[in-house]
């Protein structure tokens, strides 16, 4: 701690629904710094926030003037935005520099968001994966390699700076009020392909419980390393849609059909292709760990993840 009454602490991705959860569950307990390089976001007078690129100098003076204690990174570009290019350079070489600016400046917790898609989606996967088994989704898909680069990259900080006290989540897929990730997108659909032959086990965890986890994360600082983050249960892919509300529409499991498929029902303007084998194939993840060590219990069931969905159609 570097001497405040209350922990100062910088918060990456400000303009996600998920980061906007986790800062009204800390403002009344902890001096906030919101930033994110996509837009600027009014918090209130009582929470600066920044637009500012992770790479250039000016982010470092920041650290500077505000004596971080710590930081929750919820920074993550997703594959559906931007170029390739684009997310590398914020996803890796932005949490890079984010990393070394917290080692210099002698913070002493990061809390990395990560994503379960690490793990990638085949045939062969542990019918429950635990934080051991080995990250394949750069393997199976180039739009996954700044997500496994992103995380290798905090691990390798993890083991060489243990003054970071840094701990690395991977959610199952989020879920819930203002989520905009493609499976949230499936969800509040009235009609969403399914692949014909296929529905693959999966897990849903409310951006409430999720927000709740990455506040545990941080105010619980006597645990770091990777966890897993999710409920002890899991639903086939086809049977959320018809509890959502969904109209379920078999579809060839051709790759190019899929994605041409969702673009043009859901009027999206890219779907990540590497979506197409979790629709295939379970990636069901064991999150017993983080639940034991910081004491985590869902709020949100299945039944109502599913019914704010259903009801949101009509």
């Amino acid at each position: 701690m570097t001497g405040h009454t209350r922990p100062h602490i910088l918060i990456t991705g400000a303009a996600g629904a998920l980061a906007q959860q986790v800062i009204n569950r800390l403002r009344d307990t902890c001096d906030l710094v919101a930033v994110d390089f996509r837009e600027q976001v009014d918090l209130g007078a009582d929470i600066p926030s920044y637009r500012i690129d992770f790479t250039k100098r000016v982010f470092e003076d920041l650290f500077r003037r505000y004596e971080f204690d710590g930081v929750i990174h919820l920074g993550r570009i997703m594959s559906s935005q931007g170029t390739r290019m684009s997310r590398y350079n914020a996803n890796v070489l932005g949490t890079q520099k984010l990393l070394d600016l917290a080692h210099k400046y002698g913070v002493s917790r990061v809390v990395v968001l990560s994503t379960y898609h690490v793990y990638g989606a085949m045939a062969y996967n542990p019918a429950l994966i635990d934080e051991d088994a080995p990250l394949k989704g750069a393997g199976l898909s180039s739009d996954l390699v700044d997500s496994v680069e992103l995380e290798n990259l905090a691990t390798i900080y993890l083991w060489r700076y243990p003054d970071l006290n840094i701990a690395i989540l991977r959610p199952c897929n989020i879920v819930g009020p203002g989520v905009r990730n493609s499976i949230s997108t499936l969800l509040e659909s009235k009609r969403a392909p399914v692949l014909s032959g296929f529905s693959p086990m999966m897990q849903f965890i409310h951006i409430d419980d999720m927000a709740d986890a990455l506040v545990l994360a941080y105010t619980n600082q006597g645990h770091r390393g990777i966890y897993n983050v999710a409920p002890a249960d899991w639903v086939a892919y086809q049977h959320a849609l018809k509890l959502a509300g969904c109209r379920r529409l078999p579809v060839p499991s051709i790759p190019p059909v899929l994605p041409r498929t969702i673009l043009s029902l859901l009027n999206l303007r890219s779907f990540p292709p590497y979506l197409m084998d979790f629709f295939k194939y379970p990636v069901v993840i064991d999150g017993q760990a983080f639940a034991r060590d910081f004491g985590f219990k869902p709020r949100r069931p299945l039944k109502e993840i599913f019914r704010y969905y259903r009801e949101s159609k009509t």
